[in-house]
């Protein structure tokens, strides 16, 4: 079955960074599309980065863009988040997703989140 394990989550000041991984398996990685999405407390839920079968970023949230970087790596079935800059507004919990061949919106599998905590 389709298993998506975050990681990487943690405590940080504001200013500072974090990278999450996000393992996968339980299907042929290469041919979806993968995304990242966060539950804040203020914002709800919001769809923070999604990325394409060869790598190429198809999306980054108004509030990430120029600070996050989204990244895959299909031989090793693990699709990166590396956060820069981080403000107390990137709190939140990070899911990893599973999309389909051409969305990452067409969400059919999450993972249980890796926690990211900005404060001073």
């Amino acid at each position: 079955q389709v298993q998506l394990v975050e990681s990487g989550g943690d405590w940080a000041q504001p200013g500072g960074s974090l990278r999450l991984s996000c393992a996968a398996s339980g299907f042929t990685f290469r041919n979806f599309q993968m995304a990242w999405a966060r539950q804040g407390l203020e914002n709800g839920l919001e769809w923070v980065s999604g990325i394409d079968l060869g790598g190429n970023p198809v999306y980054y949230g108004d509030s990430v863009k120029g600070r996050f970087t989204i990244s895959r790596d299909n031989v090793k079935n693990t699709v990166f988040l590396e956060m820069n800059n981080l403000k107390p507004e990137d709190t939140g919990l990070y899911y990893c997703v599973k999309g389909n061949k051409w969305n990452f919106k067409e969400a059919d599998s999450w993972g249980r989140g890796t926690q990211v905590t900005v404060s001073s």
